[in-house]
């Protein structure tokens, strides 16, 4: 009888959880299931195992289906930059959107690979060396208010005629950046900033049919700051790029007060 009645409560439990699972999944369908444990987690507040949030995914048939047929090279020839703090590297590149009767629009982002936060990024109907300038500048602005020349900044590129344009590599000069290219048969030179665009896709751009550039531009830079503000990062103990920034330099202050 005690066991029944345990059982029941256990029941009725996990219907109250998958119910707010499958809420969560109807926001961006595309999360699996570590990412919805940390958001019941972190977020929700509830003290739950990441293997019984797996278990019920796949119970109810809620799991992401592998992509049997991706066969994209996954070992590198080569190291990529491992940043040990924020504004030391930092990554850009682009995308295109698809609007209905209009075209299409172009997304340039500067990524900083330590704190995962969107830097800069720019949206608009052409995509030449001056708009990526414009995200880089834009990130420059926001990180730097004193002034970048000196920071010590590089940023890694692929090899495009955007970054690799004369016009670019003088203005990143005069700037203080330094340019760095990924290089031939190394598919993860850039992909923290690849990554960015993927999250992008899957948590915004997938999710329904843009009827305006207006109404992309709009929606693009309220996801920005949302994601820079609570999108809960693994590489970063599920905390959002912003805390993760304010925390490396508190930390920072600590030390030297210390010292």
């Amino acid at each position: 009888m005690r066991h029944r009645r345990r059982r029941k409560a256990v029941d009725a439990a996990n219907a109250v959880l998958v119910e707010r699972i499958t809420e969560l999944k109807s926001l961006p369908p595309f999360w699996g299931y570590r990412r919805i444990w940390a958001h019941l987690r972190y977020i929700d507040g509830q003290d739950i195992n990441h293997k019984r949030v797996y278990r019920l995914l796949k119970e109810h048939d809620l799991l992401i289906t592998p992509n049997t047929r991706l066969r994209a090279k996954r070992t590198s020839s080569r190291e990529k930059p491992r940043p040990t703090q924020p504004n030391e590297w930092w990554g850009i590149d682009m995308t295109k959107v698809l609007v209905q009767d209009f075209g299409w629009l172009y997304i340039v982002f500067v990524v900083d690979w330590y704190t995962k936060k969107v830097v800069g990024h720019y949206v608009g109907m052409q995509c030449r060396a001056k708009h990526w300038f414009a995200a880089l500048n834009e990130a420059a602005n926001r990180q730097f208010p004193d002034g970048i020349n000196g920071a010590g900044v590089s940023l890694m590129s692929d090899n495009g005629c955007q970054p690799t344009s004369t016009w670019f590599m003088r203005n990143c000069a005069a700037m203080g950046v330094r340019q760095a290219f990924t290089s031939y048969n190394n598919p993860k030179g850039n992909a923290d900033t690849e990554r960015m665009f993927r999250t992008l896709k899957e948590e915004l751009i997938w999710l329904k049919d843009w009827n305006s550039p207006q109404e992309l531009e709009r929606e693009l830079n309220s996801w920005v700051e949302s994601y820079n503000s609570s999108y809960l990062h693994s590489t970063l103990g599920y905390r959002p790029p912003n805390e993760a920034e304010v925390s490396y330099y508190a930390d920072r202050m600590s030390t030297i007060c210390a010292a």
